[in-house]
């Protein structure tokens, strides 16, 4: 898996996500630009990130073996 990363990671991703999400509030009468859209979409990557960091270290936390040593 080189060189990929995942889906969630992919500010494309997100920027269509929220997109499609814009599209959606703008039906119902609420305008979203598109520097707030690529603003929401940066967020999202870096919000995604940190969650996935959390779990990372409860998952660590939580486990039931241990690091071993080189």
């Amino acid at each position: 898996m080189d060189g990929m990363k995942a889906w969630h990671q992919s500010k494309t991703v997100w920027g269509a996500l929220i997109a499609v999400g814009a599209s959606l509030l703008q039906i119902m009468g609420t305008e979203v630009d598109a520097g707030t859209q690529a603003e929401l979409a940066d967020l999202a990557v870096t919000t995604v990130g940190a969650i996935g960091g959390l779990i990372a270290i409860y998952g660590r936390i939580t486990a039931d073996t241990e690091i071993g040593g080189v």
